[in-house]
């Protein structure tokens, strides 16, 4: 796990090797272990190394094929590179290192571009042909790791994060406001908009090639949730599942460096553990609690570390913990705005908390990201829109429940100072585009479910992800996410619908506000919710932890945000000298901040949100 950088001056001067190095610097973090450097005329590649596979200087980076014809700065990890390397020594290709970036680049070499759709693992890569000068980015399926790039007059920058971009000197920071809206709407991009004016995040399943005319996004891979052609009886479903998720833990477990695991009282994580603890006795583990002296209501039961502690007794694992309390997040916020660069899904500065204690003793951890998105975890999400009478009606109800921030009833009086520069921006457009690329003719309500999951992976998935990405790196930690497997992917995609959920004809409104146990009374009437993952990880946890109810990861600020918190809350987003009132009414913003503070509304992720971006404008546009 690494950090890529660079830098293409598409009217032929030589690229500094100054600047590029200004670029690396500026993320370091994310690789403690090395740095390296190339250039050829217009062209710099920069690395930082974290060492994970082939510690020796064999695996440095910018790496070169044996006739220099490649290079590449490489960040990730390819699970499947030894049986590459098999087969591609049996093509003739010989190794001079035991790294998967060799592999990467013979790949690349032996099968150019079609090299991508054999590679099973999490990447982001820039990659420069020298004979046919021509400079091509690329990111894995999901979007695990993360590659931003610009274009600041005849100048291409990209690189892991943002501040690569902005160290360069060529790029001069400007506030998005289309993007402002966005988030406002669903907390989270669904474009490949940034906060950052001209700065694009190349979308997961992409590669863009760059040339002096300019550079598009080509799509090589997409989610595609249909049912199987030749469909099993729900034993033969559970027989592969469970399979294949070994398989995808033992597959992700390859390391020179000692590994951990996040470990919350949730089956996905759970189920990591027990898999990788048999592989290695005395697995460190992680978990995260709160301090629920001042909680009320339902956010009582987010302290999970009673539930950890069992699973860490079942697995025999080395066990660590940390309490958050109230005020730890004041304490991290501009921490946090400057690793994350754009504010993203949640609330995520327990992440960061729990991403720091693991990077004390581990350089790579597994989590149990993507479970919920890929077996139907969420199930009162999909309800809302499995009944409609054309594609359209179901793209009015679905966006009409994903407007998780500010509604659209309260948009033009909230962004009132800025109106005349993003009044052309329809939100549901951008809510239907997520689709362009998908078959959009829906007839029964299975198939309304899968395209609400394929919407979910695309957009909510994608943005836990990107932060998750961001705070373990902050902290030189390799984060790896075994349910997104390619195998078990594709397999998750075919399984019908009716093996996750168990009541597609139920529509319920439940509040995403209320963070948590997702209304014990439904959960506990359906029992819904990833039927089939529940029914093949009872091989290897409790029952009562797979039969257990749904609960998110979350610190309990809805309560905070009304008590301990309140100062700093009012503090920052009361202020009428506050940043975000450049952009923002300050009348329309406290309205709906004092309907929290009073009771009447749960806001605490538009409160969140504001945070965040009044963080984001003093540490980025002050």
């Amino acid at each position: 796990m690494c950090g890529v950088a660079g830098v293409l001056n598409l009217d032929g001067s030589a690229a500094s090797p100054i600047a590029l190095r200004r670029m690396t610097d500026a993320i370091a973090h994310r690789g403690p272990d090395g740095e390296g450097h190339y250039t050829d005329g217009p062209l710099g590649l920069g690395h930082r190394r974290l060492a994970i596979i082939d510690l020796t200087p064999g695996g440095r980076q910018p790496m070169a094929t044996a006739d220099g014809r490649y290079v590449v700065s490489y960040n990730g990890e390819l699970y499947n590179f030894q049986e590459l390397r098999i087969e591609l020594q049996a093509l003739g290709h010989q190794f001079r290192s035991r790294s998967d970036t060799e592999v990467l680049l013979a790949a690349w070499a032996q099968w150019g571009a079609k090299a991508l759709d054999r590679f099973n693992g999490m990447f982001a890569f820039a990659l420069w042909d020298r004979q046919a000068r021509e400079l091509t980015l690329a990111r894995d399926r999901f979007g695990v790791k993360p590659l931003y790039y610009a274009r600041a007059g005849d100048v291409f920058l990209f690189g892991s994060e943002i501040k690569a971009i902005l160290a360069h000197g060529a790029y001069r920071t400007q506030l998005d406001r289309e993007a402002l809206l966005e988030y406002f709407t669903f907390q989270n991009f669904f474009t490949d908009r940034t906060l950052f004016r001209d700065v694009r995040l190349l979308p997961a399943g992409c590669t863009l090639t760059v040339k002096e005319k300019g550079a598009r996004p080509v799509r090589y891979w997409d989610y595609h949730f249909a049912e199987s052609n030749a469909p099993l009886r729900e034993e033969e479903y559970v027989e592969e599942l469970d399979r294949l998720f070994r398989q995808a833990v033992n597959r992700q477990l390859v390391s020179d460096v000692e590994l951990g695991a996040y470990l919350s009282g949730g089956m996905d994580s759970g189920s990591i553990t027990a898999i990788a603890a048999k592989q290695f006795p005395y697995l460190k583990s992680f978990t995260c609690g709160f301090d629920l002296n001042t909680a009320s209501g339902i956010e009582l039961g987010f302290d999970e570390r009673t539930k950890a502690e069992r699973m860490s007794y079942l697995f025999k694992t080395e066990h660590y913990e940390m309490v958050l309390k109230p005020g730890d997040m004041e304490r991290v916020m501009a921490k946090m705005a400057w690793h994350l660069e754009e504010p993203r899904v949640g609330q995520s500065y327990p992440n960061y908390y729990t991403a720091q204690l693991a990077g004390k003793f581990v350089k790579v951890v597994l989590s149990g990201t993507g479970g919920d998105e890929l077996f139907g975890g969420y199930p009162w999400r999909y309800y809302r829109a499995v009944v409609n009478d054309d594609f359209e009606h179901y793209i009015d109800k679905y966006y009409a429940y994903w407007q998780r921030l500010i509604p659209n009833s309260a948009i033009r009086k909230v962004f009132a100072p800025i109106w005349g520069d993003v009044k052309h921006v329809w939100t549901r457009d951008i809510f239907r585009d997520v689709f362009i690329e998908h078959a959009n003719t829906l007839r029964t309500p299975e198939e309304y479910v899968n395209h609400s999951l394929y919407f979910e992976a695309k957009t909510f998935l994608h943005g836990l992800l990107v932060v998750e990405d961001k705070l373990s790196m902050a902290h030189g930690l390799e984060t790896r996410v075994p349910f997104l497997d390619n195998e078990l992917v594709d397999f998750a995609m075919a399984v019908p619908a009716r093996f996750k959920l168990g009541n597609l004809g139920e529509v319920m409104r439940i509040n995403e506000n209320e963070p948590g146990l997702k209304t014990m009374k439904y959960y506990q009437r359906t029992r819904d919710g990833k039927l089939l993952l529940r029914k093949a990880m009872e091989r290897h946890i409790p029952a009562e932890v797979t039969d257990r109810e749904k609960q998110g990861f979350s610190a309990p600020d809805a309560s905070w945000f009304k008590g301990e918190s309140i100062d700093y809350v009012r503090r920052t987003l009361l202020d009428r000298n506050a940043r975000i009132y450049a952009f923002l009414d300050y009348t329309a913003v406290s309205d709906l901040i004092q309907e929290h503070l009073k009771g009447v509304a749960n806001r605490r992720l538009l409160i969140w949100s504001l945070l965040s971006v009044e963080s984001w404008c003093a540490t980025f546009a002050s």
